[in-house]
């Protein structure tokens, strides 16, 4: 047999058109067809004898893309009945004898398209923010307001059935049923929604987010109580060097029937709960949290990161100044009481720093919540065994 002319892989000039490959975009198959022998051909009644120029050349191998790399990566041979993107199947292709192998004709298929969401694991989360801060002491604000609101309207109500023998608002400023009564109507309206609001703000319980930590105050309780016993001693010494007025306000409520027993019950129960949880619970962390944030704004400095629990870590200075901060306006709170008289004040500033540093050092309110209720108890015990069991209040 001669030898086969080599020609170049894209041109065939002596082919017949029905031997030349066709585009597998429109044939949908790699397919060389041959013309069929006529009638009287001198092998048409032999199938399965070998015709001459019938040799069945090697079929070269279809190779596809790569998956990893489209746009020229390692090539690999697809397997028997894969099929092609325009659908047909890379069946093997047969050439006729005298011809030069034909390379196949490689597909490239579209870039992928970029992912309609992104993957949650490459979403940078923002870390959660510092509470209580300032926001959260406007919303307690708001609440209190509520509360006062819901409270105005209780009093008018009894007012309006002459509860305790009063009717008029002049009267019930000076009762010790109305004052107290409305004070802890006031309390108690404010914490159930501050118990329903806050842990919606917070993503947390309202305990958690202001730092209760029971546990820490009952594992210090008995260093807790001598923080007590020291602040009451400052009391007494207070009270020999700068002595209040000796008819003071809260005197005029003391020797009012029965009222004496009343605030003791109030003093060391309702009082340091919510005066705790108001100044120390989130004015104290929001002057903290505000100090730092001015800090990091004028020095460039890096945000404290969270503790592992989440509650939020402070500068020395901070917490140095959001305990003077909130000293100032629960002195004043309580100043009315004794005349605005400096001897007094100064002592309650001094209390505060020390319910300040008690809640910052512990990090739980209720360690300062149980210093203030000693601290309390035993102001109250000294007046109830100086009276004879508040029954000769004139000796205050």
């Amino acid at each position: 047999m001669s030898s086969l002319p080599q020609h170049e892989p894209d041109a065939f000039p002596e082919q017949p058109e029905e031997w030349r490959p066709r585009d597998p975009q429109t044939a949908g198959a790699d397919h060389l067809r041959t013309e069929q022998p006529a009638a009287d051909h001198p092998y048409a009644d032999q199938a399965d004898v070998d015709r001459p120029g019938d040799e069945t050349i090697a079929e070269p191998p279809v190779q596809a893309p790569h998956p990893d790399n489209w746009q020229g990566g390692p090539q690999v041979e697809p397997d028997p009945g894969e099929t092609a993107r325009d659908g047909s199947d890379f069946a093997p292709q047969r050439q006729h004898a005298g011809h030069a192998a034909i390379e196949p004709t490689v597909i490239y298929p579209p870039a992928p398209e970029p992912p309609i969401f992104r993957p949650w694991q490459g979403i940078e989360f923002r870390p959660p923010e510092r509470i209580p801060n300032f926001g959260h002491f406007g919303l307690l604000l708001l609440l209190l307001f509520f509360g006062l609101v819901c409270t105005g309207l209780i009093t008018r109500a009894a007012l309006h059935h002459n509860l305790f023998g009063v009717s008029t608002v002049q009267h019930a400023v000076i009762d010790i049923h109305y004052t107290l009564g409305s004070e802890a109507i006031l309390y108690l309206i404010t914490f159930i929604a501050c118990l329903l609001v806050f842990p919606l703000v917070w993503r947390k319980s309202f305990f958690a987010g202001i730092q209760w930590d029971g546990a820490a105050a009952l594992h210090l309780r008995w260093s807790l109580v001598g923080a007590a016993f020291v602040c009451f001693l400052f009391a007494l010494l207070s009270g020999e060097l700068m002595p209040g007025p000796s008819n003071a306000p809260i005197d005029k409520i003391f020797r009012t029937p029965g009222a004496a027993w009343l605030l003791f019950g109030f003093g060391v129960t309702f009082a340091p709960f919510f005066e705790e949880m108001f100044f120390r619970g989130f004015l104290l962390p929001a002057f903290c949290t505000a100090f730092d944030w001015i800090a990091e704004q004028i020095k460039h400095l890096p945000v404290r990161p969270l503790a592992p629990n989440g509650h939020p870590r402070w500068s020395f200075s901070a917490m140095a100044s959001a305990s003077i901060a909130t000293s100032i306006p629960f002195a004043l709170m309580h100043g009315a009481q004794t005349s605005y008289a400096i001897g007094p004040l100064l002592l309650l500033i001094g209390v505060s720093l020390v319910l300040c540093a008690v809640r910052l050092t512990t990090r739980s309110l209720a360690a300062s919540i149980l210093v203030h209720a000693c601290y309390n108890f035993m102001l109250f015990s000294l007046m109830l065994a100086g009276t004879g069991g508040f029954r000769h209040l004139q000796r205050m």
